[in-house]
């Protein structure tokens, strides 16, 4: 039991760490060279977002999470089962991002679902 509410702490940090991740490099602008001035600058905007720095958080209750249930878990359970993050971040894109999602991705979203699902049987 407690692996399947870890994992979906997982998911869900990780799936927050995306869609807040997108925001903030949305209000930081778009990143137009690598050169060193230039990422710089673009490195002091995004530190300057609430939406990144937020998404640091929840990718780091991730990362903590993922060590946890690694821990005491098998990885060839817990790496596919936190491919449900797929899912989450497709749905997260649709509804809080507005993106428009293709029938092509709702269908990898499904199979990827169906993949978890054979996966997570021992």
């Amino acid at each position: 039991m407690k692996t399947a509410v870890i994992i979906a702490i997982i998911v869900v940090a990780d799936s927050a760490g995306d869609v807040l991740l997108t925001k903030g490099m949305r209000q930081v602008g778009e990143v137009s060279s690598f050169a060193p001035g230039e990422l710089w600058d673009v490195a002091c905007r995004a530190l300057r977002s609430h939406h990144f720095l937020a998404s640091l958080l929840f990718m780091a209750v991730h990362f903590v999470g993922f060590l946890a249930v690694l821990s005491w878990a098998d990885l060839s359970f817990v790496f596919p089962a936190t491919a449900l993050v797929y899912v989450v971040t497709t749905l997260a894109a649709k509804f809080i991002l507005r993106e428009t999602v293709s029938l092509p991705r709702w269908v990898g979203t499904v199979l990827v679902c169906l993949g978890v699902g054979l996966v997570s049987f021992p």
